[in-house]
């Protein structure tokens, strides 16, 4: 019983290497393909990911973004000086706000068929890659990527307390 079981647990060990192998490839080719889109709308990668927090979550408070993205203050001034040059975003002062200094930040949508035209061969191959899969198969893989996900936002909330 014990070889059976400890069988089991290698391959499952194997099963978990290869799942972790997988993601760290993903990571490089996700890595590869927004440093190539970003050379060619002329956004840095931390311009896109704030970008894309905006488009996702927005709007949204310099702070709030600063909080989403992981980045000091500081850096998100930058970060949104660069999308409102580049037209991506605009701030606006809130009426609402108790500090008049206090923005909001909203994705301006002008440029967002451009976005969707330079990842659209993206968008493709993922949806041809989903026709493979049963509407079962795509929950269970949803799930397994919402959870890495969370696991990676937990994973970075302990480097950042260090």
């Amino acid at each position: 019983m014990s070889d059976v079981s400890n069988a089991d647990a290698r391959r499952h060990r194997q099963s978990a290497r290869a799942v972790k192998e997988s993601l760290r490839d993903l990571n490089i080719q996700l890595s590869l393909l927004n440093r190539q889109f970003g050379a060619r709308v002329e956004l840095k990668d931390a311009d896109w990911n704030c970008l894309d927090l905006i488009n996702r979550h927005g709007p949204l408070s310099p702070g709030a973004l600063a909080k989403l993205a992981g980045l000091h203050p500081a850096t998100i001034t930058g970060v949104l000086d660069r999308l409102q040059r580049g037209g991506w975003i605009t701030r606006e002062r809130d009426p609402g706000a108790t500090d008049r200094r206090a923005v909001t930040v909203r994705a301006t949508r002008d440029r967002n068929p451009e976005i969707y035209r330079m990842l659209a061969g993206m968008n493709t191959r993922m949806d041809d890659l989903c026709e493979r899969y049963s509407d079962a198969q795509l929950e269970v893989i949803a799930d397994f990527l919402r959870r890495t996900a969370e696991a990676g936002r937990d994973a970075t909330a302990e480097l950042a307390d260090d």
